[in-house]
């Protein structure tokens, strides 16, 4: 019974870690699918998101859901400009071209992080409402930060859901990355969409770093998590946003148990190898969409 008890305990454990890896790779498969661009730069986003909330909450004093939505309001200008600043002007370019430009965007950000005043390369932490509770459903626990990384991701989630299959503006988002010509054609205003989609990975980002922060704390190199849900998107399938979500959650659980009942070092690499076997058997993905494009 105590076994039992364990690996529940690592599952759940494992579904909240999941669950941040499932958020950050949902932002590489909003820019992959609507401009088959990997975004590298999606995990140094996220800690950018971490600094915006650590000022507006920890040291501003502002409300932490006030704090929380002003860093998203920021990261989501953040993305909109890097997309008409320096994305934008690539159009046409090989596709390696502007992964590399990702790249470039993530040390980039490293290093403004670094240089200003008030953040650089120290630890900081944000102090949450829920921060340092638990709660208990029989033998199991759960830490209260973890809970509410799990409420978070199902109500982004939810919305997300929400907003691409019933708003004007996600349908247009979702025939943009259908075929961009094509509703370009039909009157979509192709390039607005196109940030407001870099707009939205931005704010997701900072949604988990903020949301992760009371747990690992705010500090430059949290933007490595991204190096996780890389595997996650992968696995789940690189065009599937559901995918996404269950490649993150997939990734955290094994993470977890490896761990728990594996050697020392298994966990670091148990993404990697999960990915690759994923890749053997299906090289599409888990929910690889292999139906035709249609706007």
């Amino acid at each position: 019974m105590q076994g039992l008890t364990e690996f529940v305990q690592m599952i759940v454990s494992g579904t909240a870690v999941g669950c941040i890896y499932a958020i950050v790779a949902l932002g590489f498969v909003l820019i992959y699918k609507a401009s088959e661009i990997v975004n590298f730069a999606q995990g140094d986003l996220m800690m950018l998101g971490a600094f915006f909330g650590f000022t507006f909450i920890t040291i501003l004093g502002i409300p932490f859901l006030l704090g929380l939505l002003l860093a998203l309001v920021c990261m989501a200008g953040v993305g909109a400009l890097l997309d008409r600043i320096v994305l934008r002007p690539m159009a046409g370019q090989p596709v390696f071209a502007i992964v590399i430009i990702t790249i470039g965007i993530g040390f980039v950000i490293r290093s403004i992080v670094i240089s200003m005043p008030g953040w650089g390369t120290e630890t900081y932490s944000i102090t949450a409402p829920y921060s340092g509770g638990v709660s208990a459903l029989g033998a199991l626990v759960i830490g209260n930060e973890h809970l509410a990384i799990i409420l978070a991701t199902l109500v982004l989630v939810g919305a997300l859901y929400l907003f691409f299959r019933h708003s004007i503006l996600g349908i247009a988002m979702q025939a943009t990355s259908q075929n961009q010509l094509a509703a370009y054609f039909v009157g979509i205003p192709v390039k607005s969409i196109l940030s407001m989609i870099w707009a939205i990975s931005a704010a997701t980002a900072a949604l988990v770093g903020i949301l992760l922060a009371p747990i690992t704390f705010v500090h430059v190199n949290m933007g490595f998590i991204g190096l996780k849900a890389f595997p996650a998107a992968v696995i789940g399938g690189f065009g599937s946003l559901p995918g996404a979500v269950v490649g993150g959650l997939i990734i955290g659980i094994v993470e977890a148990l490896a761990g728990f009942y594996l050697p020392e070092g298994f966990k670091d690499v148990a993404a990697y190898v999960l990915m690759l076997v994923v890749l053997a058997i299906r090289p599409k993905g888990l929910f690889a969409q292999t139906s035709a494009k249609k706007v």
